[in-house]
């Protein structure tokens, strides 16, 4: 094992350098802010739809696609599937607001319909996200050099964060969208490589793998819905996604949305097919962890590979986005420098590392902050609907108050419809995404009757 640990620590060590080294260096801050390339070129199909797809298949999401194909079979892959659809909703709304709206970025539209406060409100919950997407991510990182809390675990998650943090300095969005693009073909090759190592070895092959799982609420679906109902919002809080729909023209954005949609759900759908190989051969722990260790010491080390290039593609996202949502979006315009990009990514990753040292749950990261954030659903779903600006705090409020009674476990035991692992997320989501919309539309007839 001494000689793989070496192995994997150079495979670490050596991409971060090479992503460095073919890292652009921005100039100014359409450079580094929104990846205009010479004379002010915009980001095309593929390099927009590379992006978007990585940055969103995490080191987590593929921990927990696995983990949940390991306990529910195919069910638990779909329903972790299911939040790739995000894009689907997100794609058409961008577009909407940019062609009949008129927006420019979803911070302008939330200040222009709904005010300061708003912005403000919205801005603590992507930031919330942003938070959790630099710790749970590199976690995952972590478990593939050591036990987890133990020292090389923690030596491996800070030398990949800051090796990351390094390339990212250098070049801000356009160097991530350019790396996006090759950890995009990289990841690819390498699914398939496992995929062909994996699904010859069960009788049946592929219908072996599709047919796992019951579907039942208690064996998964009740997360599948769970996810479907999030998708309407989820999307909204997380500017790596949104962010990217704003650097192009608006019929490329869409098809790039599009794309992505498909070509997500497969891949953390086929992904699965790695936990659901752990199940059938009952191999215990992390799943995608210990399904590598007994492939030989070869296929091991491109599941560490996948592993590093989802969690770098996603990491130096983050980082972008916050940059620019502290300088940019919540800044004052005519003090936008590059160098003040910088500082702030230095500052969001020391923030967002700190919390791998309290040991938190990766799967939560997702389940919870989706829950908290329902309340975007009706503000964006809605967006052109008349409204007074107490509709977006109303909505908004009801989502976070769910989320935390969820997160704290204060739910009464009446109010959970649903039996089995989720029941309760599946019941707080149902309850709290009606109570958003009507709070939402309460507060349209209320305007309209108060005239």
């Amino acid at each position: 094992m001494g000689q793989v640990m070496i192995w994997q620590w150079g495979i670490l060590i050596l991409s971060s350098i090479i992503f460095f080294l073919i890292s652009p260096l921005a100039k100014n801050t359409g450079d580094f802010f929104r990846a205009t390339g010479d004379k002010g070129k915009t980001p095309g199909l593929v390099l927009l739809t590379s992006s978007l797809v990585i940055s969103w298949i995490f080191a987590k999401s593929i921990a927990n696609a696995a983990n949940l194909g390991q306990e529910f079979g195919f069910v638990g892959g779909m329903a972790y599937a299911m939040y790739y659809l995000s894009f689907l909703v997100a794609g058409l709304v961008i577009y909407q607001l940019r062609t009949k709206g008129g927006f420019t970025s979803i911070h302008e539209f939330l200040r222009t319909k709904f005010g300061k406060s708003a912005v403000l409100v919205f801005s603590l919950l992507i930031g919330l996200r942003l938070f959790n997407e630099v710790w749970s991510n590199t976690m995952v990182i972590g478990t593939y050099f050591g036990a987890k809390d133990s020292m090389p675990y923690f030596v491996a998650v800070l030398v990949f964060t800051v090796l990351t943090l390094a390339y990212v300095m250098k070049g801000g969005l356009k160097s991530s969208l350019l790396t996006d693009m090759i950890q995009m073909a990289l990841f690819g090759i390498l699914l398939f490589i496992i995929l062909c190592v994996l699904i010859p070895k069960e009788e049946g092959n592929v219908n072996k793998f599709i047919s796992s799982g019951d579907w039942k609420l208690s064996t998964g679906l009740n997360l599948l819905f769970t996810a479907f109902i999030q998708v309407f919002s989820y999307p909204f809080h997380d500017p790596v996604l949104t962010d990217r729909g704003f650097i192009t023209d608006p019929k490329t954005t869409l098809k790039s949305y599009m794309l992505a949609t498909i070509i997500g759900f497969l891949c953390i759908l086929l992904f699965s097919f790695v936990g659901i190989y752990a199940g059938f051969h009952q191999i215990e722990g992390e799943a995608a962890v210990a399904v590598s260790r007994t492939l030989g010491v070869g296929l091991m080390l491109v599941m560490n590979f996948i592993m590093i290039t989802s969690a770098a593609s996603t990491l130096d996202s983050t980082f972008t986005s916050f940059s620019k949502l502290v300088v940019v979006d919540l800044g004052n315009l005519k003090k936008v420098t590059v160098s003040r990009g910088r500082m702030v990514m230095v500052l969001g990753c020391v923030a967002g590392t700190l919390p791998v040292f309290f040991s938190p749950e990766i799967l939560s990261a997702t389940t919870i902050s989706g829950t908290m954030v329902m309340g975007l659903a009706p503000v964006f779903i809605c967006w052109n609907q008349k409204v007074p600006k107490a509709a977006f705090h109303g909505s908004v409020g009801i989502g976070v108050v769910a989320g935390l009674l969820l997160a704290l476990g204060w739910i009464p035991e009446n109010l959970i419809f649903f039996e089995g692992k989720y029941g309760d997320l599946f019941s707080v989501n149902i309850i709290g995404l009606a109570g958003c919309f009507f709070v939402f539309f309460m507060a349209k007839w209320w305007m309209k009757n108060d005239k």
